[in-house]
């Protein structure tokens, strides 16, 4: 029996270098996140939250539902970080200004110094990494010549 299969479209060794080469100048992005966090007593998680709330669009504070969103998490998991984050004077509940029931989270002016700090070294970092990464995204998304790297099993038996 014949049936028709998707264009499968296979990776070169160059693309697998070039996504290799990528993912490490991430990671080592990353593991320099997670130690300026370190050395200033946050979890990389609570230095991404505390970006998610100074960075949210068209405000500077969130409701617990928008920054699990934003870290891709639970809602419970972000009220944790919240409380947790509370505990630590990084952050301070807000109720909402038209419905009390809404309860937003902003930076307390402690983390609000300390994140510039942060994120004024993590823009030096990326600064520095930019230029690599730009190469290797261009190059990872250049077009190719379809017939050339893209065979195609149109047909397989089965």
């Amino acid at each position: 029996m014949m049936r028709k299969e998707a264009k499968l479209k296979s990776v070169t060794k160059e693309e697998y270098e070039y996504l290799s080469s990528f993912r490490y100048a991430l990671r080592r992005f990353l593991h320099f996140s997670e130690e300026a966090a370190s050395q200033v007593g946050l979890s990389p998680q609570q230095y991404q939250a505390l970006v998610v709330i100074a960075g949210f669009p068209g405000r500077d504070k969130v409701t617990v539902g928008e920054l699990a969103e934003r870290l891709l998490i639970r809602p419970h998991t972000a009220a944790e970080l919240v409380n947790r984050l509370e505990a630590q004077s990084l952050v301070e509940r807000e109720p909402g200004e038209t419905d009390r029931r809404q309860v937003f989270v902003k930076l307390t002016d402690y983390s609000a110094r300390m994140l510039n700090e942060l994120a004024a070294a993590h823009r030096e970092e990326l600064r520095q990494i930019g230029p690599q990464l730009n190469r290797m995204l261009t190059q990872l998304l250049a077009e190719r010549n379809e017939e050339e790297h893209y065979p195609v099993n149109s047909e397989i038996s089965q």
